[in-house]
């Protein structure tokens, strides 16, 4: 049965979703890459479709900005529409002088200061994983498309304006160099954490979009339609 925030039926999604933040951005991979398009969902303005990519059947649904959004749509996909599998692929901000805007990350951990995990499940660690075995199939699509990635942690915050402050090193300076984060986006650490708690496979493949070392940043229709190297890694793993 349709959930209060998905007025999908049961069987209307396909066991691989690929989930970016912007529901804009899954409009635009259902309408480049997709064939035999069906909107699934539209609740909230969260728009959701199941399609074909090369004969197979996959879906891309948005999971909004921040972890209490993708937590919802995430379960939900997992524990209502049988979904097995959710690839994240999302925006990040660049904490490292290696990442250029455009470059694409595999995530190997996501690292935050969140009590999302604590008050879902009690789990009290800063970091959740992926799914190794997703992550391999994700690294040899790559290989396969000549598409090369970067892999790292990342910084799942839940604040995105932070105040601003004089501490010398920065907080995120901390976080690249006291726990190896490369980047920092918003959804990461829950989708994981749900994927775990769950039983289920999660990755995340991130584009970076703008930069903390560098004077660098993409508008918001270059994040909707221009990240299509990591689109395609994922539908091609799928």
């Amino acid at each position: 049965m349709p959930t209060p925030h998905n007025e999908a039926n049961k069987g209307d999604f396909a066991k691989t979703v690929l989930m970016p933040g912007d529901p804009l951005r899954a409009k635009f991979i259902a309408d480049t890459f997709l064939t035999d398009v069906k909107q699934v969902n539209g609740v909230r303005g969260m728009l959701g479709f199941t399609g074909k990519y090369n004969g197979k059947e996959i879906s891309v649904m948005g999971g909004g900005m921040g972890m209490p959004s993708i937590g919802i749509y995430s379960y939900e996909l997992f524990t209502q529409y049988d979904v097995d599998r959710i690839i994240r692929i999302g925006s990040a901000g660049s904490y490292s002088k290696d990442l250029k805007v455009y470059d694409v990350v595999l995530v190997t951990g996501a690292v935050s200061e969140s009590s999302y995990a604590y008050v879902q499940s009690g789990y009290d660690k800063d970091e959740t994983l992926p799914s190794a075995a997703l992550n391999d199939r994700l690294r040899a699509a790559a290989k396969d498309l000549g598409i090369e990635i970067h892999e790292g942690k990342t910084h799942s915050s839940d604040v995105f304006y932070r105040q601003p402050s004089d501490a010398k090193p920065t907080y995120w300076e901390k976080l690249r160099d006291e726990k190896g984060c490369l980047c920092v986006e918003m959804e990461s650490f829950a989708l994981f954490h749900n994927a775990n708690v769950t039983g289920k496979e999660a990755a995340c493949l991130l584009t970076i979009s703008d930069s903390f070392v560098e004077d660098a940043i993409t508008t918001a229709e270059e994040r909707q339609n221009c990240f299509t190297n990591m689109m395609k890694i994922a539908l091609e793993m799928a």
